[in-house]
């Protein structure tokens, strides 16, 4: 059968693939067409279009970017009825993703399955109107969103659990666990305008700590030389494609907000999660207005409590972000209890094998269907 994929960041490229290995066992003449990454096309089939041509976050870059967005959502809209596929694919990047969804829906009978669901729960809540719509299947791999679509929305998903998981356990398989480095670990996120935010007042904040060295994480879709412009020489403290390893062997981590902060938990290193924003009152302020969460970070969210610190915008300074830090190192009591809430949240995910369970559904409706 053929399947086409749709991501839109380096987190979908990884998830997709595992997610088309997993299809691979259930489905051995699986074709595959995609707009996705390296990882993807890894696995096989056809590239269309690479995620670093639709990464645009933020009103100014998607606003000096529309033709391109435009022009490529109308390409894979096209694309996708031409190839005429078994099951259309989506994977979270919701803006781009739910436009082809309701054009698919509406000018075929190709079936629209969702993997990674929207975090509508986070904010632009009325966006459930188009998954009811347009989306067929919604497979979720947080748990909390069971009751967020099927008891307040009477909606019904999948809960598969977390890839995540099975990412990192086979992560730990290929590296067996070593005594940490005396290393901080720091996360500024995937987006120039996050790492441009974010990174000064973390290499600020680490720099207190002369004891310990530190090691920055860069987005695969970035060069080096942007980097370079925040902090020259930076480059030789920097690794790319290999976050799992850096985290690991690192005592404490300062990591700006998504799927990293859960990964970070999972790998058992403490962290501080930092989310810098202009105007920091005023959009902290909005968070309260506008989010209809209470946290941001995923630990905190499926721990229902805060096991972790989040240090969102005026809060985000060098001053917190040092005290913060201070009480995850090494040996103190926050480090510790960190450690143990972590199990906690490990617990709620599940047991790995989420590619393979959304897999094997996936085949069998799409089997069924046909």
């Amino acid at each position: 059968m053929k399947y086409y994929l749709i991501v839109g960041e380096a987190s979908g490229d990884l998830h997709a693939s595992n997610l088309m290995k997993a299809i691979r066992k259930h489905d051995q003449e699986a074709e595959f067409r995609f707009y996705g990454g390296d990882k993807m096309a890894a696995v096989g089939g056809q590239l269309v279009r690479h995620y670093r041509e639709l990464a645009y976050m933020g009103f100014i870059p998607v606003l000096l970017h529309l033709r391109t967005i435009l022009r490529n959502m109308r390409l894979c809209k096209q694309d996708v009825v031409d190839w005429a596929p078994d099951a259309l694919i989506l994977v979270d990047y919701p803006g781009f993703n739910l436009s082809v969804a309701k054009y698919i829906h509406t000018h075929t009978q190709i079936p629209v399955y969702y993997y990674i669901s929207p975090k509508i729960w986070a904010w632009k809540e009325w966006r459930i109107k188009s998954i009811r719509r347009y989306v067929d299947e919604l497979f979720s791999i947080l748990p909390f969103e069971v009751d967020f679509f099927e008891k307040k929305h009477h909606y019904p998903i999948h809960y598969v659990g977390n890839p995540c998981v099975d990412a990192i356990e086979e992560f730990r398989a290929q590296h067996p666990a070593e005594s940490r480095k005396k290393r901080i670990a720091l996360l500024p996120g995937s987006r120039k305008q996050e790492i441009s935010d974010n990174l000064p007042t973390m290499l600020k904040a680490v720099k207190a700590f002369p004891d310990y060295d530190y090691v920055v994480a860069g987005a695969p879709s970035i060069d080096a030389d942007f980097y370079e412009q925040i902090e020259p020489g930076i480059a030789s403290r920097m690794a790319f494609g290999e976050t799992y390893s850096l985290l690991s062997d690192s005592v404490a981590a300062l990591v700006t907000s998504g799927t990293a902060t859960l990964e970070t938990a999972l790998l058992d290193t403490p962290q501080v999660v930092c989310y810098y924003l202009h105007a920091g009152k005023l959009m902290r302020w909005l968070k309260k207005v506008v989010l209809t969460v209470p946290y941001i970070s995923l630990v905190n969210l499926i721990a229902g409590r805060e096991v972790v610190t989040e240090l969102i915008g005026d809060q985000m300074n060098e001053q917190r972000l040092k005290a913060e830090l201070a009480k995850i190192l090494p040996d103190t009591e926050g480090a510790q209890q960190m450690l143990g809430d972590y199990k906690e949240v490990q617990a709620k995910l599940g047991p790995k094998g989420a590619s393979d369970r959304a897999a094997e559904l996936i085949v069998k409706l799409v089997s069924k269907k046909g």
